[in-house]
C-alpha cells in the first residue's frame, strides 16, 4: 500500500480510511447553518431594506468555498503542510500589516478585516490555521531534541509569541475574542506536548496579565465587562445584545417556537446570523434543539481526541490538538455568551454561523484532521517504549494523559 512519508519517524503506518464521521458531523453543522440562516433571511432582510436572497446567498458560496478548502487541506500531504509552515507565517504577518492600512467599515469599526469591494476577508482567522501549523512543527522539532523546558529555546520565543498575539490581534485589531481562541491554542498544544507544568503555569500568568491590561486600558472592554456582569442594568444601551439573546433563548422554551416562526430575527437582536445564531437556534427548536447541536460538537471533539490517541507522530498530533483547541474554544465562548455565561465577544459558532472566513478555514482545518486520519493505528499490540521514545501506546507525553490509545508502531524521535 502507499506510504505516506509526511507523518515521519522510522516506521510510517500505512494509509487506510480516514474517519469518516468528521465528515458526517461537519454535514451535519453546515446544513444547520444553511437552514437557520435560510429561515431567518426575509427577517434579516427586511430589517435591513435589502433582497431576501443575500443572506443564503453569502451562506451557500462560503459553504462552497469551504468544502474546497476541506478537499484541498486534506488532499495535500502533511510533509507539505509541514514545509509551508514558515511561508504561511510570513504570510499571515503581511496580512496583519495589510489590515492596518485597510479603510474600516463604519458599521464595524476595527481593523480586522481586508476588505476589496463587497468582498471582506478577516486575517485572524488566517492567523489562526498558521498558528496551529506552525506551533506543531516547533514544538515537534523541540520535543525531538529534547528541549522542551529550555527557557530560550521554547519558552522564549512562546512568549515573544504571546505578546504579538496580544498587541497586533486584541490590541491594534481590537479582537479579544480570537486572541482569547489563539492562546488556548497555544496553552493546550503546549501542555498535550509535554512542556514542564511550571512552564505552563508561567504562561498562564502572563496570559492573565495580558487579559487584565487589554481590559483595563479599554473603556470599550470595561463596559464589556460590566454589561457582562450586569446586563440587565442598561437593556436599551450596552446591554442590548445580551439582554435580546437572553430573551431569544429563552423565548424557546422546551421545543422551539418553529422553523419559521422568528421574531428576534426581525431587527431585534444583533448579528443574528452569525455571532448571535445560537440564540436563534434557541429560539426556533428550543432547549430540544440546542441539546441536539451540542452533543453533535460534543461528538465531534470525542472523535477529535480518538484520533489525537491513534496519531504515530507529534506533528501530526499536535496538529489535531490544536484543531480540536480551536473548535472547542471557539464554540465555548460562542455559546457561553449567548446564555450569559461569558462576556460577548465577535466569536462565530463553528461551521454553523454565517461568516465566509471562518467557515472556510476551519473547514480546511477540518481537513487536515482528515488527512491525519488516514495513518491512525487501531492495533492492540502495545510496543515496549524506553524512556527516551515516549510513544503513545498509553497516550502520555512526560506524563500527560489524555486517555488510553494502542499503536502498533515504536514512536521514536523523528529525525531532524
Amino acid at each position: 500500500m502507499q506510504l505516506d512519508k509526511a507523518v515521519g519517524g522510522p516506521a510510517p503506518t500505512r494509509r487506510h480510511k480516514p474517519d469518516h464521521w468528521l465528515l458526517i458531523l461537519s454535514a451535519l453543522l453546515l446544513a444547520v447553518g444553511l437552514i437557520v440562516v435560510y429561515s431567518i433571511s426575509p427577517g434579516l432582510a427586511a430589517s435591513q431594506g435589502i433582497s431576501q436572497n443575500y443572506f443564503i446567498t453569502k451562506q451557500l458560496i462560503s459553504v462552497g468555498i469551504g468544502i474546497a478548502g476541506f478537499a484541498f487541506a486534506a488532499y495535500i500531504p502533511l510533509s507539505r503542510w509541514r514545509s509551508l509552515a514558515k511561508p504561511l507565517m510570513i504570510a499571515s504577518l503581511i496580512g496583519c500589516l495589510v489590515v492596518m492600512v485597510t479603510p474600516i467599515n463604519a458599521t464595524y469599526p476595527a481593523h480586522r478585516w481586508i476588505r476589496f469591494g463587497s468582498f471582506s476577508f478577516q486575517i485572524a482567522e488566517l492567523v489562526k490555521l498558521v498558528l496551529v501549523i506552525g506551533l506543531a512543527d516547533f514544538l515537534s522539532r523541540q520535543w525531538s531534541r529534547g528541549k522542551l523546558g529550555n527557557t530560550q529555546t521554547t519558552l522564549k520565543p512562546l512568549v515573544i509569541l504571546l505578546a504579538a498575539i496580544g498587541i497586533v490581534v486584541a490590541k491594534l485589531q481590537s479582537d479579544l475574542g480570537s486572541a482569547g481562541v489563539m492562546i488556548m491554542i497555544m496553552t493546550l498544544m503546549a501542555y498535550s506536548v509535554g512542556v514542564p507544568l511550571k512552564r505552563v503555569l508561567q504562561f498562564a500568568g502572563l496570559v492573565v496579565i495580558v487579559l487584565v491590561l487589554a481590559i483595563s486600558t479599554s473603556s470599550y472592554r470595561r463596559e464589556r465587562l460590566t454589561t457582562y456582569l450586569h446586563p440587565e442594568s442598561n437593556c436599551q444601551g450596552s446591554g442590548y445584545q445580551a439582554c435580546q439573546a437572553l430573551i431569544s433563548v429563552g423565548s424557546g422554551g422546551i421545543s422551539g417556537l418553529g422553523l419559521g416562526n422568528s421574531v428576534q430575527a426581525y431587527g431585534y437582536l444583533p448579528e443574528a446570523s452569525n455571532d448571535s445564531i445560537f440564540a436563534i437556534i434557541a429560539e426556533k427548536f428550543g432547549f430540544i434543539g440546542t441539546a441536539v447541536i451540542l452533543f453533535i460538537y460534543g461528538f465531534f471533539i470525542t472523535r477529535l481526541k480518538s484520533i489525537i490517541e491513534h496519531t504515530p507522530d507529534q506533528f501530526s498530533r499536535l496538529l489535531v490538538v490544536g484543531v480540536m483547541a480551536w473548535l472547542s474554544t471557539q464554540t465555548i465562548i460562542n455559546i457561553g455568551a449567548m446564555i450569559g455565561l461569558l462576556p460577548l465577544k465577535g466569536i462565530t459558532l463553528p461551521l454553523i454561523s454565517q461568516g465566509g472566513t471562518s467557515l472556510v478555514f476551519m473547514t480546511g482545518a477540518i481537513g487536515l484532521v482528515y488527512r491525519v486520519s488516514r495513518y491512525t493505528s487501531y492495533s492492540k499490540v502495545e510496543p515496549k517504549l524506553n524512556t527516551h521514545e515516549q510513544g503513545f501506546n498509553d497516550s502520555s507525553i512526560d506524563g500527560r494523559r489524555l486517555g488510553r490509545a494502542r499503536n502498533a508502531y515504536t514512536i521514536s524521535r523523528p529525525r531532524t
